[in-house]
């Protein structure tokens, strides 16, 4: 899901705040994937790799001010990548069962979930979220994969794995599932996921649809 244009205006709502200019959808796309505190140190304009600010109390409570403006906007500008209706669709055509695994806390998440359920029907056909508030070690750790999997009642190594960051294929391959880097995500300009040892790059949903009708023709598809 790009949820991504729900962040610019949250950004700049809360740059404004600290008198700073606003900054292009485009700089805040690229932060996007790397959480709350990498937004929050953008929005203040700090190096992204300013210490370890977790526990500093100021940093915190900016971070939970950037957040709270983020509810405001949740759902407003979200959707699904092209292509992503389909490929679900086709999951549900098949009793494919998918879910999401996500570093969003849940809060966030079902909020998000719940606003989109009347424009994006086929999100009620989400079988599993899972999020860092439901186990102990979050992605790049397999953990959360592992509880999806479980939750589905499916062995781990026969689901795919989807995402457009490092940590999302570091934590597909330790959770031995078959990895796929989705290039349409979020990918900062400084990366370079031929590094990232998934077991395929695609460039768009539609490829991924095509895996999966190719699978489904080999009886092969759980």
């Amino acid at each position: 899901m790009d949820t991504a244009p729900d962040f610019f205006p949250t950004v700049n709502a809360f740059r404004e705040e600290n008198n700073l200019p606003p900054l292009a959808d485009e700089i805040i796309r690229l932060q996007v994937s790397n959480g709350g505190r990498a937004l929050t140190r953008l929005a203040l304009g700090m190096q992204p790799l300013a210490g370890n600010l977790v526990g500093d109390a100021i940093f915190e409570s900016n971070r939970q001010r950037l957040l709270d403006l983020y509810v405001d906007h949740i759902a407003e500008k979200s959707d699904l990548f092209p292509g992503m209706i389909e490929l679900l669709e086709m999951c549900k055509q098949h009793s494919l069962p998918w879910g999401i695994v996500t570093n969003k806390p849940r809060l966030y998440t079902e909020i998000l979930l719940e606003r989109l359920a009347d424009r994006l029907p086929i999100l009620a056909h989400c079988a599993v979220v899972v999020c860092p508030d439901d186990v102990k070690r979050t992605k790049p750790f397999p953990d959360p994969l592992f509880l999806a999997a479980d939750t589905l009642n499916i062995i781990a190594q026969n689901c795919w794995y989807l995402g457009d960051h490092v940590r999302d294929i570091e934590a597909g391959n330790s959770a031995n599932m078959f990895t796929i880097a989705t290039l349409y995500g979020y990918i900062e300009t400084h990366d370079n996921p031929t590094h990232w040892q998934a077991d395929i790059m695609v460039d768009s949903v539609a490829e991924i649809t095509q895996l999966l009708t190719a699978s489904f023709a080999k009886k092969n598809y759980r």
